[in-house]
């Protein structure tokens, strides 16, 4: 019965594989901020492979991303390879809604030009929620990405953690399956 429905389910199964970018409207989240932290505007570029059944899919991707803020007039810039693992859910069509875990690996991470990257963790979570409407072989999305772990590395500095808003769009490359 199960190698029936395994059998099954992988018959209604489809993947693809594309790629994808946009705009990030990034800002840091700070317990008790002595500056002021203003939204700055990045970018994010990448790939994504779709699992698709039926009217759920698992979505994982592989996304620089350039996030940061704008620190009392100071540009604060922080470069990431992100990899979220999404579930999504199909509600018509190709409208869905998308939630999931991302993980960050800090590449550069600068501000005012001055490499910072000694004053930042290495690495960085967050939980990804979205909305998306894929339509043929083109996708849109509307993330939000907020961190949950501190990326500050020294001990006596204050709470900080990523948010981030991003909107996509992207081209499915291969398709394989219905």
């Amino acid at each position: 019965f199960v190698m029936i429905a395994s059998g099954a389910a992988l018959a209604q199964a489809s993947v693809s594989l594309g790629l994808k970018g946009g705009l990030n409207f990034a800002n840091l989240n700070v317990s008790s901020a002595a500056a002021a932290y203003n939204s700055r505007t990045g970018y994010h570029v990448g790939a994504f492979a779709n699992f698709k059944f039926t009217k759920i899919a698992i979505q994982p991707e592989l996304i620089y991303s350039v996030q940061g803020a704008d620190v009392s007039g100071s540009n604060l810039e922080l470069g990431y390879i992100n990899v979220p693992i999404l579930l999504k859910f199909y509600l018509i069509g190709g409208l869905n809604i998308q939630a999931g875990p991302q993980f960050g690996f800090l590449s550069s991470a600068t501000q005012g030009g001055t490499d910072i990257k000694n004053l930042v963790k290495g690495s960085d979570t967050s939980i990804a929620l979205g909305a998306g409407f894929d339509i043929s072989n083109f996708v849109i999305d509307a993330r939000y990405n907020l961190g949950l772990s501190e990326i500050q590395d020294a001990a006596a500095a204050s709470a900080t953690k990523n948010q981030v808003f991003q909107l996509s769009v992207g081209f499915k490359l291969f398709k394989f399956g219905n």
